[in-house]
């Protein structure tokens, strides 16, 4: 398998690589030896809150035999002015060789790789940039169920602007071989995701999509008009899942998100566990996904 100093974005991630990955994880899942054989020690710098990504990546660490160290920001020396590169770097220098990092701002890494700081990079989740792992999770939940990418179907519908997991999922998705197209309010579907494929009511989009991919309306994200005008209700009946729509969707299709999940909005409460959802496969996929990117960036040491 190839191997990476650093993983931060989609754009490092080639088709062979991809399935190399998912299959690994796979290896992993089904109780594979890690190939890690000397110490290592990582700790997560989370800036923004998380559930998923920030436990997974701990538990994936953890089952890997990694030592943790516990990172609050708010407890840090950052809250003094002390810069990202001089956390990472005296994180280094007590012998933290992993660094896993959730950042505000977008892209936030392009710096810090060109500094060649002296432990491995990945990223957590950018701003609205990238979200990697969680589109590693996300192919590998799609080519359990399918086995292949080439000619399905994918409908991504939501907060597309302020998404790092669509930026992401829609790169490698495309690169694949799969169709991909948009969904949800007008105003974010912007043109480089006109650029990629068509946008769609959910009435057209529903029925023909193998994938349906819900994302959370990012509220933080929003403007102070564009926050306070949002009706939940509204948006429910015309851009999210609901159960008539549910019955809409084809025999083999699934229905994805990266949570957390608002019920009622994306998708009415009652079908965040349907038979046609995988919203905790994705979780569960993850732990095992987050491994195998660990072991890919330590791999050359």
């Amino acid at each position: 398998m190839t191997t990476l100093h650093d993983f931060v974005s989609a754009d490092q991630v080639t088709p062979v690589l991809a399935a190399a990955l998912i299959s690994r994880a796979r290896e992993l899942e089904a109780g594979a030896t890690p190939h890690l054989t000397t110490p290592y020690y990582a700790a997560n710098l989370f800036f923004e809150n998380s559930t998923r990504t920030h436990t997974s990546f701990e538990m994936a660490e953890r089952r890997l035999g990694m030592t943790t160290l516990p990172f609050d920001p708010k407890q840090s020396s950052v809250t003094k002015g002390e810069t990202l590169s001089d956390t990472l770097r005296t994180l280094a220098a007590i012998g933290v060789q992993v660094a896993v990092v959730r950042h505000p701002e977008d892209a936030y890494y392009a710096p810090l790789l060109a500094e060649h700081l002296p432990l491995h990079l990945i990223n957590a989740g950018d701003g609205a940039g990238q979200h990697p792992s969680q589109m590693m999770l996300d192919l590998m939940t799609i080519q359990a169920e399918f086995g292949h990418f080439a000619g399905l179907k994918v409908g991504i519908v939501g907060d597309l602007s302020h998404s790092r997991v669509a930026h992401s999922d829609m790169t490698m998705l495309t690169k694949l071989g799969a169709t991909v197209m948009f969904g949800g309010p007008a105003e974010w579907y912007t043109p480089e995701f006109a650029a990629v494929g068509p946008h769609l009511s959910m009435a057209e989009l529903v029925p023909q999509v193998d994938v349906l991919m819900l994302l959370r309306v990012q509220l933080e994200r929003l403007s102070g008009t564009e926050s306070s005008g949002f009706a939940p209700a509204a948006y429910h009946a015309q851009y999210g899942l609901t159960e008539a729509l549910y019955q809409k969707l084809g025999d083999q299709a699934i229905i994805m998100h990266p949570a957390p999940v608002n019920r009622g909005v994306e998708l009415a409460s009652s079908l965040v566990t349907a038979p046609k959802s995988r919203i905790f496969t994705q979780m569960h996929n993850g732990v095992f996904m987050r491994m195998a990117m660990l072991e890919l960036v330590c791999a050359g040491d």
